[in-house]
């Protein structure tokens, strides 16, 4: 082969790789905003991470969409929150899917939740105890303690479905953990002045930050778990929380705020909005910015 010739292959084969496809991300449909942005701290540009759901959304009602069923049937990887928390439309998701990957007790069905000790488990649950979870309150993500617990069980799961990349997962990890073992002790001397304050919630959501940061959960606007206050119920909170005030109401980004500033008006209490999730709020672009939004919605009503 002469030298032109030997110049022409060289060109041709620096072409081929060229447009050869690097190894193709990991596929992951996460169920929640939270657990979708941490694989994405972990899993950086080896994912191709998908959240089934919004800040804006009650995740225990969703619907089982084609969209979803079709993200599911080529996921690599699911990420949930667990402890039936998505009870109602996740394992529709995956019986549609026909996705063996991702079917729970294999390597691709990841649960946050599994990884923690939970809240709230019920010695018995029954229909008129309203939206009780049998395995406890699966709203964990709001104490950020959990989030290092889960941040650890998930790296070992990336890890162990993408075995080729382990290292750059364990590099993310230990980096993760780093960053965010400094916003803890950031977040938790900021928020020192709340310990001890009254509150107020919607929905039993807000169990885990109340206990994180020492809040304390004096009233709920549902009178149950997932059921829709009453006029007399809200009657019977005027009467009680008047008596003894609260400092705050809380309300989520996805909470319906109409018997919250109800209430509020009547009790003269300020509202709080929380992002509860990531996207919940302008602020919480990220876990951190979750957080920083979060405890600086709080503290600044109390200044």
């Amino acid at each position: 082969m002469n030298r032109s010739a030997c110049a022409a292959m060289a060109i041709l084969i620096s072409m081929v790789a060229a447009a050869t496809p690097a190894q193709a991300a990991l596929r992951v449909l996460a169920t929640t905003p939270e657990w979708a942005a941490l694989t994405r701290e972990l899993g950086g540009d080896k994912v191709d991470v998908y959240a089934a759901t919004s800040a804006f959304q009650d995740v225990h009602r969703v619907d089982a969409k084609p969209s979803l069923v079709a993200r599911a049937r080529n996921a690599d990887m699911v990420v949930a929150a667990g402890a039936d928390l998505e009870v109602g439309w996740l394992p529709i998701l995956l019986r549609e899917s026909g996705n063996a990957r991702i079917q729970p007790g294999n390597p691709g069905y990841f649960e946050a939740d599994a990884s923690l000790r939970l809240l709230e488990i019920p010695t018995a649950v029954d229909r008129s105890m309203g939206d009780v979870h049998p395995q406890g309150n699966p709203h964990a993500h709001l104490d950020a303690r959990n989030v290092a617990i889960v941040a650890a069980a998930l790296t070992a799961r990336l890890k162990a479905v993408d075995g080729a990349d382990a290292p750059y997962y364990e590099a993310r990890g230990s980096d993760f953990q780093a960053r965010w073992k400094a916003a803890l002790a950031r977040w938790e001397a900021q928020a020192a002045p709340l310990k001890g304050m009254p509150v107020v919630v919607i929905h039993r959501d807000q169990v885990y930050l109340c206990r994180w940061l020492g809040l304390i959960e004096v009233a709920a606007i549902e009178p149950k778990p997932g059921v829709p206050p009453s006029s007399s119920y809200l009657a019977e909170l005027v009467t009680r929380l008047t008596a003894t005030p609260p400092k705050l109401i809380l309300r989520n980004a996805y909470n319906d705020s109409k018997a919250v500033d109800w209430l509020s008006a009547r009790i003269h209490v300020p509202v709080v909005l929380l992002p509860y999730s990531v996207g919940g709020t302008p602020g919480a672009k990220d876990l951190f910015g979750l957080f920083d939004d979060t405890i600086n919605r709080l503290t600044g009503v109390t200044k």
